[in-house]
């Protein structure tokens, strides 16, 4: 069987050392869509280096974006690359990310594999921390077709409910039809986002948007339209992916404040062009 939970939960945390600067930090920036427009001060922020700060999703890409592929490589597990998806993310930042990092040590272990019947779902955590302490945690939910059914516990189904009420803010953000391949030059190589016929066996129509990417697009939308574009307020950022994003479509994100409590602000993100198709849900911004 090509997964072994016994095996993958019982192997060793594995460490690394993750490494960037200025120039992967702006890569990122650009790759979700930061610098429109190019000059307005506030995408500036994003986009030049003197006056750089650090989005938090970043920690999804810092160093190559090893912790989510690192859960493909592990003890037990051996699948195909085309029946993998992103089920969910979320990332708590203990500080504000620095623009650069010499060395930081990231220790990742596998958390849990649920059995969904159909499929499988390895849970891959990870924690960073340079030489001054803490950054960032990362939880990873890696969703892989097919390989279910092997009598294990599935994993909690609980879904967060969308207010009733109309939503406090609503934006909408566009993609371009090259977002996928300026994205994956982030570190996320899977052709499922570059290559044509590698989405056809993969079962779709063409190259799909990296969750990740969409992920980091939303959390943008909201620091900038309900955090006064202050990315250090953001103390948690966590998503379920509940569908794909083509290249070129407009993600619409609506904000619910103080919801489902104070200092949370509940959030989904929907495809425009596809008649609000679900995109991002049970997603939740925590923050000061």
């Amino acid at each position: 069987m090509p997964i072994d939970p016994a095996q993958a939960l019982a192997a060793a945390p594995r460490t690394a050392t993750l490494a960037w600067d200025h120039k992967d930090v702006l890569l990122y920036h650009l790759g979700i869509g930061a610098g429109t427009p190019a000059t307005d001060p506030r995408e500036l922020r994003y986009t030049l280096e003197s006056r750089l700060h650090v989005l938090p999703s970043f920690a999804t890409v810092a160093g190559g974006g090893r912790a989510v592929a690192g859960g493909l490589d592990w003890p037990g597990v051996d699948v195909d690359l085309a029946a993998v998806l992103h089920g969910g993310q979320t990332v708590t930042v203990h500080r504000p990310l620095p623009v650069r990092a010499q060395r930081a040590t990231q220790t990742a272990r596998v958390r849990a594999v649920h059995d969904k019947g159909k499929a499988a779902v390895i849970v891959l955590s990870s924690d960073v921390a340079d030489e001054t302490g803490p950054l960032w945690t990362s939880t990873s939910e890696i969703f892989v077709k097919g390989e279910g059914g092997f009598g294990g516990e599935r994993g909690t189904t609980a879904r967060l409910q969308t207010p009733a009420t109309a939503p406090d803010l609503t934006t909408e953000r566009p993609t371009r039809e090259d977002q996928a391949l300026l994205y994956r030059l982030s570190g996320d190589w899977n052709p499922l986002h570059a290559d044509p016929e590698f989405a056809k066996l993969a079962g779709y129509d063409r190259p799909i948007l990296h969750g990740l990417c969409s992920y980091g697009i939303v959390l943008k939308a909201v620091v900038d339209t309900a955090l006064d574009g202050d990315v250090g307020r953001v103390r948690s950022y966590a998503t379920r992916f509940a569908g794909v994003v083509l290249p070129g479509e407009t993600l619409r994100v609506r904000m619910w404040r103080d919801a489902p409590g104070p200092g949370r602000i509940q959030v989904t993100a929907t495809a425009v062009e596809r008649d609000d198709a679900p995109v991002l849900t049970d997603t939740v911004v925590e923050h000061s």
